[in-house]
């Protein structure tokens, strides 16, 4: 499963483990807080905070080039580009600097963190296992605009990019040229967007008014592969290796810098394979 939905909200799978860790670092700080009359929740929203302002920085510092494209996607979040390592730095450095600051916050401190940690570890662990086989491209058969089946195994081959979208969802709107740009430059990689639940006409009249000039564009008007990847959310992005194994999923829109970012990645893993 790539993501849970409630409503008109959708989470990442990732990022619901990161929120349970947290949850579980703030219940056992409040706790060594009752007991001992010592508060650490503060010091665990500050490495938090901290923590997600330097991942942030940090990516875009890595993907600067991008960003200079549109200064403004620096401040969209949305994107969801984060780079870790520099997240969790700060945030340790930030525990580091309180426990030396505050000694009587040392030990709860250290019992809130390592009960955060040990629960991601745990339960990234246990999805890990039971996904131990990296999930495949599902053999579907799915029609293109011009009505010719397609079985989507047969695109396979070299590494590739999959689209869940919509015309009626905004963010898979604003993440379209970015996609179309690329799917032009980049004939290494293939870039299929299946459109989820919708008629040819509404597709075809999307791509007219747009003037977007888009390959591999397919229809699933049952949803069917959004299902079986258990996606509940558009825009949902799938990143393939050359053998038809997902290797990457980004939940959300992409900006030019996250593309490139999950593009990387998945030509480190398709080198890895080779």
């Amino acid at each position: 499963m790539l993501s849970l939905s409630a409503g008109p909200f959708a989470l990442s799978i990732d990022r619901l483990i990161l929120l349970i860790a947290l949850g579980v670092a703030l219940v056992v700080g409040w706790l060594y807080g009752r007991r001992t009359k010592v508060s650490v929740e503060p010091i665990i929203t500050a490495m938090v905070l901290w923590g997600l302002v330097a991942a942030r920085v940090g990516f875009v510092l890595l993907y600067r080039a991008e960003y200079a494209q549109n200064p403004w996607g620096i401040f969209d979040i949305r994107d969801g580009g984060f780079l870790v390592e520099a997240g969790v730095a700060v945030a340790a450095l930030v525990a580091v600097y309180k426990a030396w600051r505050h000694p009587l916050v040392r030990r709860p401190l250290t019992g809130a963190v390592a009960s955060g940690a040990l629960t991601w570890m745990a339960v990234a662990g246990a999805i890990s296992l039971m996904e131990l086989n990296r999930p495949t491209l599902p053999a579907q058969t799915l029609a293109t605009l011009e009505g010719q089946l397609v079985d989507l195994t047969s695109l396979s081959g070299k590494p590739m990019v999959v689209n869940l979208w919509a015309t009626w969802c905004p963010p898979c709107i604003r993440e379209m040229p970015v996609l179309a740009e690329a799917q032009a430059q980049m004939t290494e990689v293939e870039f299929v967007f299946i459109n989820q639940g919708e008629a040819v006409g509404d597709v075809t009249r999307y791509l007219e008014k747009t003037q977007l000039e888009l390959r591999n564009v397919l229809l699933d008007p049952s949803m069917g592969v959004a299902r079986h990847l258990g996606s509940q959310a558009m825009p949902t992005t799938l990143f393939y290796n050359a053998d038809g194994q997902l290797v990457r999923s980004h939940l959300g829109e992409l900006s030019l810098a996250t593309l490139k970012s999950n593009l990387d990645q998945l030509a480190i893993h398709t080198k890895s394979d080779l």
